[in-house]
């Protein structure tokens, strides 16, 4: 199975009051975190959908080039459903793809791989797979290819909770670990990330 990954790094951090893409956990930044994760793993392709201040993230990723596309959702404002389209736009032939937060830095490529093992072996059932967490689902989470059509026309005040719930009958759910529902928003967020990173 091929798989594309559409990392989502497109919003103001309003909350957070600077670029929490840039924060760094120990030694390495949020966006750092998540690319080697997703490097280390067998999905084929990587895409980067900025908006907010991109060329702040486009210079501290300009090195992974080779390996990551990045683009820039000039509509970035309209949410996360808008730069999910605008990523998917620029994968290729794939089987399906995963959407990763940019606010949840913690990813473990094992998992990742077990996500889309998963999905091949149940694909005949599952066209979206979710992490779960003592019954809280999480990302990333995956959308096979039979999706993208209706993905790419969702309407502009529909979102991607919208076609979850379509498919809900669709849905496969996988128990994760508990950073699978860990987000930064706040500082307090990234003190709590940061605390838990730590003790891992």
């Amino acid at each position: 199975m091929r798989t594309a990954a559409i990392v989502l790094a497109a919003g103001k951090s309003e909350r957070m009051g600077r670029n929490k893409l840039l924060l760094k956990l120990g030694q390495k930044t949020l966006i750092d975190i998540i690319l080697d994760a997703l490097e280390d793993s067998k999905i084929g392709e990587i895409v980067v959908v900025l908006g907010h201040k991109s060329e702040e993230i486009m210079d501290a990723i300009n090195h992974r080039l080779s390996r990551v596309k990045v683009v820039v959702n000039e509509r970035y404002e309209e949410g996360m459903t808008s730069s999910f389209k605008t990523g998917l736009k620029q994968t290729g032939s794939v089987d399906a793809t995963f959407l990763i937060l940019g606010d949840e830095p913690i990813l473990d490529w094992k998992f990742l791989n077990a996500m889309e093992e998963e999905m091949e072996k149940r694909q005949d059932e599952a066209s979206i797979i979710s992490p779960i967490y003592k019954g809280k689902k999480g990302h990333p989470i995956l959308f096979h290819r039979r999706l993208f059509e209706e993905i790419l026309g969702l309407k502009d005040k529909e979102v991607m909770r919208d076609v979850i719930h379509r498919h809900i009958g669709q849905l496969l759910t996988v128990e994760a670990p508990q950073w699978t529902i860990m987000d930064i928003d706040t500082p307090d967020d990234f003190a709590r990330m940061s605390r838990f990173v730590k003790n891992r």
